[in-house]
């Protein structure tokens, strides 16, 4: 009898959640391997980080959603090298074979040469991240409230946003809500010397939507009191100092770095194709240029014929793709090319307010808004974590108020986390 084939997935991701689902039940083993036992939810690592859900809500079990599927099996693990000759992986310190790959491994904040995360300079990529976020604004805030020195004062109430897309503008948002809720707490505080900078190194918010909408985006957070600057480039940051391309220079205890992002892969050899920011060239099939027994999807993957934007729905679609690719190989039959099929793009801006753009049609104020929340309320993984991220909404929203305001763990400095995959 022969050896029932084997399919790895490296990253529990959108992408890599998604394809072993789709592998449920299939003619061969699946193996699931991640860093951590849980699958985040990534869109709203923002809400972690303001404060307005708790970080259990955005993290899911992977052997949950995989328990009922008995050719799925899972492995917390780090995979360090995949030699594509040997068709072997090391994870865990253990050498694993396999037939089929998907390399499924996402992506990390792109950092200039530098600028390097520090104490103040932070990114949104993980649950740790977002927590971390969390705390040093509550020192933050508590700092202040006891701090003599107004300049002292100033910069410890000053929040620097890097990066004028979707996250940035989302943590734009989310922390002109947070102040407002915070007030009555910190009474000793004027809301006035409380300071958001959203900067952009582009001539509009949101490059991913129309012109107009990136212009709505504009005019809605300077309503809310963000001070947003285009055209404008982070030169050098040293401590609590950051100066811009164009000579301005700020004193913020806050950096909250959305900028750009590169594909996180593990040692692999040979070395495929790669294009910038270190993704892996993909046939139209999804399959590595010079290993078609190698998928690649989601943050990590270049189809050249077609670049994506590295959004959550391509990811998804991109796992059942890959699924039915790697189903027609075991048949013995030839791949199929991806087609993406674009249902719109959203984003949320804050107090009821968002954007975005279905087929032809341009949407802002309310409408989207709910759109979003609607869309991610319903892929959020798990009925538990639905129905305490809806209560924690409806509290948000109906009572202006955070409830979420633990200072978790020994202190609140911001450690960078590094991803190994």
């Amino acid at each position: 009898m022969a050896q029932q084939r084997r399919v790895i997935i490296v990253g529990a991701g959108f992408g890599g959640m998604q394809a072993a689902q789709s592998l449920a039940h299939c003619d061969a083993e699946v193996l699931l391997i991640d860093r951590n036992n849980y699958n985040t939810f990534v869109p709203l690592l923002y809400q972690v980080a303001g404060a307005q859900i708790e970080p259990e809500l955005v993290a899911y079990p992977i052997r949950n959603v995989v328990r009922d599927t008995p050719n799925v099996k899972v492995l917390v693990g780090e995979v360090r090298h995949i030699d594509f000759s040997q068709q072997v992986i090391e994870a865990h310190g253990t050498l694993i074979s396999y037939d089929y790959l998907v390399v499924a491994t996402g992506s990390d904040t792109a950092f200039p040469q530098n600028i390097q995360p520090s104490a103040t300079v932070f990114s949104l990529r993980t649950l740790e991240e977002a927590i971390a976020i969390r705390n040093h604004i509550f020192q933050c805030f508590e700092s202040a409230s006891q701090e003599p020195d107004e300049v002292k004062r100033q910069q410890l109430l000053t929040f620097m946003i890097v990066g004028g897309g979707p996250t940035g503008v989302e943590v734009a948002g989310v922390l002109v809500e947070l102040c407002h809720a915070v007030q009555k707490d910190y009474v000793n505080i004027d809301p006035r010397h409380v300071h958001i900078r959203l900067l952009q190194s582009g001539d509009r918010l949101l490059a991913h939507l129309p012109p107009n909408l990136g212009i709505y985006t504009q005019k809605k957070l300077k309503r809310m009191g963000v001070d947003v600057q285009l055209n404008t480039k982070v030169q050098h940051i040293e401590g609590e100092q950051i100066q811009l391309d164009h000579g301005d220079r700020y004193s913020a205890s806050t950096i909250l770095w959305t900028a750009g992002q590169k594909a996180t892969v593990p040692d692999l050899a040979p070395a495929p194709d790669t294009a910038a920011k270190l993704k892996l060239e993909v046939l139209s099939t999804l399959q590595l240029t010079r290993h078609h027994n190698v998928y690649a999807i989601g943050d990590v993957a270049y189809l050249k014929e077609n670049p994506l934007k590295g959004l959550a729905p391509e990811a998804l679609q991109q796992g059942v793709a890959v699924a039915r690719n790697i189903k027609r190989q075991l048949r013995g039959k030839a791949p199929q090319p991806f087609q993406y099929f674009d249902k719109g793009r959203l984003a949320i801006i804050g107090n009821g307010s968002g954007v975005g753009q279905v087929g032809p049609f341009e949407l802002t104020g309310w409408l989207p808004w709910l759109m979003w929340l609607a869309v991610h309320w319903v892929y959020l993984p798990g009925f538990r974590n639905r129905a305490f991220v809806l209560i924690s909404w409806l509290h948000a929203y109906l009572r202006g108020d955070r409830a979420v305001r633990l200072m978790l763990g020994s202190d609140s400095t911001h450690k960078p986390v590094k991803t190994l995959f």
